[in-house]
């Protein structure tokens, strides 16, 4: 097989799978793993993947914001897929805090259904909404600066009222997630502050995480990953993520 061949499959499998490995690679085209890292290389410098310690992944991309109503609906198994698993972290007694996300709006959908005696502390809409109907959740909204865009709330009058509290558990959205940089990134810099407020007053906080943000970027790093308690996913992410979430010691699900 021609190098080039060889890493035009490459370039696909990375778009398939979401990453590779350098051990696994020449293994399968049977040539050593030096002649792996130059096609890496190779592949890198053309922009087409990001190396890695080990191997490579896709490349990250920076997208450009949606409206919570364009996004609302987008993906919705895997938010469905992240919100029942999210259910299962929260207790009777607790306090939640549901900030602006699209899974998050799926999550509070199944607690307004459950029996569970929480209280639901959110600056989101489309969230307070849900809870405009008999449950046995008691629920208290967060206002502020309102961002048509985000359909919530957000800034310095919100951080303040959300300072106050203290949190059992906390379910916050992500536009990217960076493992090799360690940070977690959002749209709005008002949102990614009110994002850190609740982080420092939570004693669990978890990321709503689809896997495909490992590749994504978004314009405002507002924390880092190990500040965090753990991620909540639709499916186990690709083998290169999944090593470093474990250097960095937060439970994903």
């Amino acid at each position: 097989m021609f190098a080039e061949e060889r890493q035009n499959q490459i370039v696909a499998l990375v778009n398939k799978n979401g990453s590779v490995r350098v051990k696994e690679l020449s293994e399968k085209y049977q040539v050593t793993e030096d002649s792996i890292r130059k096609d890496l290389t190779f592949l890198e410098r053309k922009g087409l993947l990001k190396k890695t310690y080990g191997g490579a992944m896709k490349k990250r991309v920076n997208v450009h914001d949606l409206n919570v109503s364009q996004r609302k609906d987008k993906n919705i198994e895997a938010k469905q897929k992240i919100a029942a698993k999210a259910m299962e972290l929260i207790k009777d007694g607790d306090m939640v805090f549901l900030d602006i996300s699209t899974a998050n709006l799926e999550l509070a959908k199944l607690i307004t259904k459950s029996s569970l005696n929480i209280t639901v502390v959110t600056n989101m809409v489309d969230i307070m909404l849900e809870f405009m109907v008999p449950t046995t959740a008691r629920f208290i909204f967060i206002g502020g600066v309102f961002s048509i865009g985000k359909d919530g709330f957000a800034g310095s009058f919100t951080n303040k009222q959300i300072s106050d509290f203290r949190f059992d558990i906390a379910f916050l959205g992500a536009v990217g997630v960076d493992v090799f940089e360690n940070n977690v990134s959002t749209y709005m810099v008002e949102d990614g502050l009110t994002k850190s407020t609740v982080l420092e007053v939570s004693k669990n906080a978890y990321m709503m995480l689809e896997t495909r943000k490992f590749n994504t970027d978004g314009t405002y790093k507002y924390a880092r990953i190990d500040s965090f308690t753990g991620a909540v996913m639709e499916r186990k992410p690709p083998s290169e993520i999944e090593e470093k979430l474990k250097e960095l010691t937060i439970e994903w699900l």
